[in-house]
């Protein structure tokens, strides 16, 4: 169970939580299995036997194999790219640079290619594009009106952001 008392540094009105389980640990469940390569994913098909050999790729590739040169100018140009398109006012295209971002640095990590000070970095400079992200989309709904929102709610929060930005 979560909380979500913030959202990329943003207060939440209201806070809200989040129960999740993933579609396997459900299935693992009715099922009654301790492993999810023990699913039945098809009559005479297990989960393993579709998932297994991916799982086995990836993580070679993960730990033994990603070019950590390239790794690390991917970082770079999808930091650089969510920037540029958060300048651009295109929040969701930058959200998505972001979690390239991340992933990347997690095969750098992966693979120890980064040290205990640069992986602090790394993690500072994604904290700060994800909460740069949370600022470029909420002002992107802002300038819409809040559509989804009850309008006195929309008036309230665009008030707000205005004596925010003016102060």
């Amino acid at each position: 169970f979560t909380y979500f008392q913030q959202v990329g540094g943003i207060d939440c009105k209201p806070i809200t939580g989040e129960i999740t389980y993933g579609l396997e640990r459900l299935a693992m469940y009715l099922q009654g299995v301790e492993s999810v390569y023990d699913l039945v994913y098809a009559p005479g098909v297990k989960y393993g036997d579709v998932f297994h050999q991916n799982e086995v790729e990836q993580s070679t590739y993960n730990f033994e194999h990603s070019n950590v040169a390239f790794l690390l100018d991917a970082f770079t140009n999808y930091e650089t790219q969510a920037k540029y398109l958060m300048e651009q006012q295109l929040a969701l295209p930058a959200y998505e640079q972001v979690l390239k971002a991340a992933h990347t640095f997690n095969l750098l990590d992966a693979r120890g290619a980064i040290s205990v000070t640069e992986r602090a970095a790394y993690i500072g400079r994604i904290r700060n594009l994800a909460r740069s992200v949370a600022a470029s989309y909420l002002d992107s709904r802002a300038r819409l009106g809040f559509p989804r929102a009850p309008k006195a709610w929309a008036d309230e929060v665009i008030e707000q952001l205005q004596n925010k930005k003016a102060a």
